[in-house]
């Protein structure tokens, strides 16, 4: 199957998770230490991201988001296709950072 910028999605998931107990931070730290397991990426304190090779792919990581959520807060997810993904403008103080070059695809003979 051809790669298509149009079908390879990115998941990220936004968060807002009380902090105020001792349960509550063990509930938000499970909950992140989950999302590094399923293949996740810190992004942001409260906002990671992850490649899917595909929408199916995309599929099963939200439902496994679903299952693993935590009893109390809010959690977002948002998908967006690897051509979206590639119009993403990072700023680390007053200075733009350049985009990334995208990596070769390997080819097996």
């Amino acid at each position: 199957m051809e790669l298509n910028a149009y079908r390879i999605m990115w998941l990220f998931v936004f968060f807002d998770l009380p902090t105020e107990t001792k349960k509550d931070r063990r509930n938000a730290q499970q909950f992140r230490k989950n999302l590094l397991k399923d293949g996740f990426t810190m992004m942001q304190y409260s906002v990671y991201n992850r490649h899917c090779a595909s929408s199916e792919s995309a599929d099963v990581h939200e439902k496994r988001i679903h299952m693993l959520l935590p009893p109390l807060g809010k959690v977002s997810i948002l998908r967006i296709t690897d051509k979206q993904f590639g119009n993403i403008l990072n700023f680390w103080g007053k200075f733009e950072v350049p985009k990334e070059p995208q990596p070769q695809q390997l080819e097996l003979f």
